[in-house]
């Protein structure tokens, strides 16, 4: 693979005279595909750059040059961001395209979970630190604020086993809360507000898993196998290359139409073919077939 092209795809992210001179967008790319690749974090990836040989060869850092930090990885990957990290994957789909690795005759759909980095509280821990995040926010934007938060806090550690007693109190408070401060404070404290409503009245079960990954979800492996997270949802090639990949919340079904029309238009927009797509049950539906049926 040829990742010269992530210099010109990056180039307008930096300035071209102002500022010390950054890292080559090319290296810090391949860092990253490392530590995806490993399944490392962006402090392991940086000390296997320290000692190992391979890591330093593949990334183009010479034994005498100096290093990147974690921090610098967190600054070019938001820098990148969502939309330009999908046209750098459509770039190297197209390479392989190129170089006739991809066979186009099966498109294999399915989704895998990724679990969320998150440790999940209990809906009395949530609940708690859901006030304590609003009143802090609040104590941050206004040096003497307007609310007492010894009201609302709960200063003792929650049970292990809670109570409906406990729950009942914890939601009394939560409510009594959002009442009051709804609408009197900044978007940044209405967005907290507003994930805590999400736990105070949820409609069904509570999805909000944590208020550190408030997009995450509690999803299903199987009947029996619950996890809190994501599903990567993706298109495989026959030849086992990923082709086209989407992010889906954990409790969503991917088989439904629109993921599956949302990836197949994917696979339109690189120009790739197919002769059959391959999926379990969950995609057996009419609309799905019709989708298949207009590409041939």
């Amino acid at each position: 693979m040829d990742f010269s092209f992530i210099e010109e795809k990056t180039k307008d992210l930096y300035a071209k005279v102002a500022g010390r001179p950054s890292y080559p967008p090319k290296v810090m790319f391949k860092v990253l595909f490392l530590e995806f690749y490993y399944n490392l974090s962006d402090v392991e990836v940086v000390k296997q750059l320290k000692f190992n040989v391979l890591f330093r060869c593949f990334v183009g850092i010479k034994i005498e040059d100096p290093l990147p930090d974690d921090t610098s990885l967190v600054v070019f990957r938001k820098r990148l961001g969502e939309e330009r990290f999908e046209r750098i994957f459509d770039e190297f789909v197209k390479q392989c395209k190129e170089k006739g690795l991809l066979k186009e005759k099966l498109k294999t759909i399915d989704a895998t979970h990724i679990i969320a980095d998150v440790a999940i509280p209990n809906t009395v821990e949530l609940l708690r630190e859901g006030r304590k995040r609003i009143l802090r926010a609040i104590k941050k934007e206004r040096k003497k604020p307007n609310i007492s938060s010894e009201e609302y806090s709960s200063e003792q550690e929650p049970p292990q086993n809670s109570s409906k007693e406990d729950l009942a109190k914890e939601l009394t408070l939560s409510t009594e809360l959002i009442r009051k401060v709804k609408g009197k404070y900044s978007s940044r404290i209405e967005r907290e507000i507003s994930l805590l409503e999400q736990v105070v009245g949820p409609k069904g079960k509570r999805k909000l898993v944590s208020f550190v990954d408030p997009e995450a979800r509690f999803g299903r492996k199987s009947k029996d196998k619950k996890f809190a997270g994501y599903k990567a949802h993706i298109v495989e090639d026959e030849s086992q290359i990923i082709t086209s990949c989407d992010t889906l919340p954990g409790d969503e079904n991917e088989g439904g139409e629109t993921y599956f029309e949302t990836l197949l238009k994917k696979e339109d927009k690189k120009g790739l073919k197919g002769e059959a797509v391959v999926g379990d049950a969950l995609y057996d539906s009419w609309s799905n077939r019709v989708n298949i049926g207009k590409r041939g």
